[in-house]
């Protein structure tokens, strides 16, 4: 089944959610006919940004080069799901501005909450001054104004909530097609 592709931008602090429901997305998409590809940030640095650090140039280097595969993606048939922390607006409303079809999706949840669930502990480490940078307790995150889904993974939503408002948004912009017009 062709069509057109698009891009999905899941921002959020780490640990809210971001992967999980874009899985959960990138399933539904498949079992729709779609072609999907998911760019998860934690994966995205281990293979096309290895080597980069966390500085805020850093930081902008992974999302910019997430950025620019979504848009290739996008540009050829694909739905592009990008899953990255990308704390800052400047650089996601720059890459908002180079796909047409993005779609930003908010996972949002309080830090106490992030740092209740977080088995590496990494935001008691943070919260302590243990680790620099941390985005969200030492590092800034802006999250967006005006996201076209904002996703609540503090307990209001569970995951698979979360990704079907995702999917009736696609919907809603005529970007998917209703599960009763999928052949099958």
């Amino acid at each position: 089944m062709e069509h057109a592709g698009f891009t999905i931008w899941f921002t959020g602090l780490s640990g809210a959610g971001k992967s999980t429901i874009a899985r959960l997305v990138e399933k539904e998409l498949r079992q729709r006919g779609m072609k999907v590809e998911v760019l998860d940030g934690d994966v995205v640095r281990t293979h096309l940004s290895k080597g980069l650090g966390f500085s805020k140039e850093d930081r902008d280097t992974n999302i910019r080069r997430i950025g620019w595969v979504c848009e290739v993606l996008s540009r050829n048939g694909v739905v592009a799901i990008g899953a990255a922390i990308s704390p800052y607006r400047a650089i996601r409303d720059e890459i908002r501005a180079r796909i047409p079809n993005f779609i930003e999706v908010y996972v949002q949840a309080p830090i106490d909450v992030l740092a209740e669930r977080d088995v590496k502990g990494l935001y008691k480490k943070a919260l302590a001054g243990e680790i620099a940078n941390f985005t969200g307790v030492s590092d800034p995150y802006e999250p967006p104004l005006n996201p076209e889904v904002v996703c609540y993974s503090d307990g209001r939503e569970t995951p698979e909530e979360s990704a079907a408002k995702v999917v009736a948004k696609l919907e809603e912009m005529g970007l998917v097609p209703l599960p009763s017009a999928v052949p099958g």
